[in-house]
């Protein structure tokens, strides 16, 4: 009789929105414990008076987030600030399991790293979207990911914005070139650190654009991604907005098509890319995703069409940015470099209304 082996987690940034979503998808795996809570000027506080719902953990002790509290554990999670987690990491054994969920690890190249970032570089750890297709013949993510002892989640703009592109890139259905991404994601992608302009009053009944003309952090990790899709280089257009909305990404991608594409061989690239997997739907023809629909969720919805006026591919994203933006792809990278079920803990459904 097998004896399922139960695995120990220490969770950095664990008063934080991400840091609390990796806590919610943790409380309900069968097979991680959680051991550790960590923060830094929260240290000393009962779990529950900064998360409170998180029931089961509400009388846990919020440690400092040290490398001494974090050592000794299968797995840590860092849900650390940009630039802090390098420093941590290279203090944990090689065998721990080390998830960040910040961006220290994302990029490849040191360039673009120094150039939106202003630090050192940390180099580039194995990217954690399993769905993504890394090479024109098809290859996915999920394949460099079993066994791995340190994994970089992906960034929740580039979640959604390369689920959506990939197969396109990959089938070469589309030009590289002049590429526009539009996204609108919730006020929760902005951390829960306190900031005048995303008071309830400066955002409900309104939206605004930030990081125009090129200058919003993702965009590397966007071009990265889709340049491993594609084979080649891309030229990139993306505008992050602001929707009056905790939760959620609303991404609207388009690309000049190539000659001879039409839409039943759009769709049929697209229907061959994530036919079998468990958390990206392409949904049936005349149904637009939400971001209600995919809320609380480790899904990602898709719907397609070609403008053929404009010859253009349209490819509209939902994801919750805390969960399949962060935390659900966290979880789900864990699993697979664990060798377990890669749906494991993550086998909720959305939430409505």
């Amino acid at each position: 009789m097998l004896v399922a082996m139960t695995y120990t987690a220490a969770v950095s940034g664990a008063t934080g929105y991400a840091g609390g979503e990796v806590l919610r998808l943790l409380c309900g795996h069968p097979e991680i414990e959680i051991a550790t809570v960590t923060a830094h000027s929260s240290a000393g506080r009962r779990l529950g008076e900064l998360q409170p719902h998180l029931h089961e953990l509400a009388e846990r002790e919020v440690v400092e987030t040290t490398a001494e509290n974090l050592a000794g554990h299968d797995v840590v999670v860092l849900a650390l600030p940009h630039g802090q987690s390098a420093a941590v990491a290279e203090q944990l054994a090689p065998g721990t399991v080390v998830v960040d969920a910040a961006a220290d690890h994302r990029l490849e190249s040191t360039r673009a790293w120094e150039t939106f970032y202003g630090s050192g570089h940390a180099g580039s750890w194995p990217y954690g979207l399993p769905e993504l297709i890394v090479d024109p013949s098809g290859s996915r993510q999920r394949e460099r990911l079993p066994g791995a002892t340190r994994i970089a989640v992906p960034g929740c703009y580039p979640t959604g914005s390369l689920l959506a592109l990939a197969p396109a890139l990959a089938a070469g259905l589309v030009e590289p070139r002049d590429i526009v991404v539009v996204a609108a994601s919730g006020t929760s992608g902005a951390g829960k650190s306190a900031k005048p302009h995303l008071l309830g009053a400066e955002t409900m009944g309104g939206m605004s654009p930030y990081g125009v003309g090129g200058g919003h952090r993702h965009t590397p990790e966007i071009e990265q991604g889709l340049r491993w899709a594609g084979g080649q280089d891309v030229t990139l257009s993306f505008t992050p907005t602001l929707a009056p909305m905790p939760r959620g990404i609303l991404t609207t991608a388009t690309a000049v098509l190539r000659p001879g594409v039409d839409a039943a061989r759009a769709r049929q690239a697209y229907e061959d890319a994530y036919g079998d997997e468990p958390f990206v739907h392409v949904l049936p023809e005349g149904q637009w995703p939400s971001t209600k629909s995919v809320q609380g969720s480790n899904h990602a919805a898709l719907q397609l069409a070609v403008d053929p006026h404009a010859g253009r591919l349209v490819v509209t994203s939902v994801i919750d940015n805390l969960t399949k933006g962060t935390a659900g792809g966290a979880v789900q990278s864990l699993n697979i470099a664990l060798g377990l079920p890669e749906t494991t803990g993550l086998t909720g459904q959305g939430v409505a209304p």
